[in-house]
């Protein structure tokens, strides 16, 4: 999938769009994608996955790729799971098909705010408990050149930072398979 050919929303057009992420539900929220990263570049969209408590979302290659935010380059625990919420990369990607280029691995129709979900709290999803950690989850180039400058300033700018619009990060507490259509919930 050629990752830079498709429309890119303007920032008025993405303003648009923030009614709707708002309303996203506060207490528990819809699995609706899992997206594994086989390799860099790479997206395999699943319909059911296990997530471990060692290698994170199984199959994905978070623990092989490492992390340029450890002194030793080893993955950062505190970034396993990178969670999106699904209404903001709808609107983003705009075709359903390029959601996954978003490089998150699950995407809930769910409220990511800090005020909704600080650092700590904890959510069920099928048999799996994963625990929002720290680090903050921010646009890169990458999503800048498939969804466009506008839509890494919408995620990033102030609003976009306290709504989290770009996603979290979390680490896997209990191991479990999920799947999509499982209902995350608020522990």
């Amino acid at each position: 999938m050629d990752v830079t050919a498709a429309k890119q929303l303007t920032t008025g057009e993405l303003e648009k769009g923030l009614d709707n992420i708002l309303q996203s539900p506060r207490e528990e929220g819809c699995l609706e994608l899992i997206v594994r990263r086989p390799d860099v570049d790479q997206r395999e969209t699943v319909s059911a996955a296990r997530l471990d408590i060692k290698q994170g979302l199984v199959g994905d290659s978070w623990l092989k790729r490492g992390s340029g935010h450890t002194p030793d380059g080893a993955a950062d625990p505190d970034m396993q799971l990178n969670i999106m919420n699904s209404r903001v990369v709808s609107l983003v990607a705009i075709d359903p098909e390029r959601r996954e280029l978003a490089g998150d691995q699950l995407y809930l129709d769910m409220d990511l705010s800090t005020e909704n979900l600080p650092p700590g709290t904890r959510l069920a999803i099928g048999s799996a408990i994963i625990e929002v950690t720290e680090p903050p989850h921010t646009g890169c180039k990458k999503f800048a050149a498939r969804f466009g400058r506008d839509a890494m300033v919408f995620v990033n700018s102030g609003a976009g930072k306290t709504l989290n619009l770009r996603g979290i990060n979390a680490k896997v507490v209990q191991s479990g398979d999920i799947k999509t259509g499982d209902l995350a919930q608020k522990l």
